[in-house]
């Protein structure tokens, strides 16, 4: 049941992808609703699939690197059909979906056994600082696909190429907004994780900050995000430079995620 369940949601995933990417390069009207329900039996699949793991293993499924690949994926899906319902922006699900995807496929060469918790792992605070990263993390990665439509579209603008995917695209302004929201509802998510990792920290290892590979680019991360939001406010830096900005704050999520845990030595590396 656990297998199949993520092969269904996998395969949902890879087609609502494909399905996406020749609704940009082919310039085809009309896919976005066949993208998004798609995407909805993905998820269904997908959501099944951590049911089964959660009741098979006792937690919440993120303690291994297939778990945590597949619930990151998971997080990033749910925040986009929220965007979807409050903005309906058809062709978002193009960007973001592959991300699902990339991650869903990551997640798919991993061990996939479901091991007890260490004994570090059992406290209070493991869902709470679970569910903060996740959720933080995964609204850095729509604000990089929203950050590329971004630039897609101010491309299109400067070249004065005003038909094809530019009418499909929202405004500029719109996308800035987006953008700027995802980062606003993000930073204290990851803010949250910090602070209740190093209050689960002093009660397992006896001090607040050890200086670990996951806590200082978990801190690189967020003082990114924290220059995006200082500049936006004092400097006025929107649109472009917000973008670009989103989208190198998302290139360090990824190595805190994937590069600490498979290059570096870290207390917080998964099982």
């Amino acid at each position: 049941m656990e297998i199949l369940t993520f092969k269904l949601a996998l395969i949902f995933y890879f087609a609502a992808t494909i399905i996406g990417l020749i609704e940009i390069f082919r310039e085809s009207r009309g896919l976005s609703r066949l993208i998004l329900i798609i995407a909805i039996c993905g998820f269904i699949f997908h959501t099944a699939n951590l049911v089964v793991r959660y009741y098979a293993g006792g937690y919440l499924p993120v303690a291994g690197m297939h778990q945590a690949s597949s619930f990151f994926a998971w997080c990033i899906v749910l925040i986009f059909f929220f965007l979807e319902y409050r903005y309906k922006i058809g062709i978002m699900g193009a960007f973001i979906l592959p991300i699902v995807f990339v991650l869903m496929l990551s997640s798919s060469t991993f061990p996939r056994e479901i091991i007890p918790l260490s004994p570090v792992l059992q406290s209070f605070w493991f869902n709470i600082h679970i569910i903060f990263a996740f959720a933080g993390n995964a609204s850095f990665a729509i604000a990089a696909g929203v950050g590329l439509m971004y630039l897609l579209q101010e491309h299109y603008l400067k070249a004065k190429r005003l038909s094809g995917l530019f009418q499909r695209l929202p405004n500029l302004q719109i996308l800035d907004e987006i953008n700027y929201r995802l980062i606003t509802f993000g930073f204290p998510l990851l803010t949250l994780a910090i602070i209740t990792g190093a209050l689960w920290a002093e009660s397992a290892w006896g001090g607040y900050w050890r200086w670990d590979p996951k806590e200082v680019w978990s801190l690189v991360t967020w003082l990114i995000y924290a220059l995006v939001l200082h500049l936006r406010v004092a400097k006025g830096w929107r649109g472009k430079k917000a973008a670009v900005l989103s989208i190198i704050g998302f290139l360090s999520v990824l190595f805190t995620f994937f590069g600490v845990n498979l290059l570096l030595r870290s207390l917080h590396s998964f099982s």
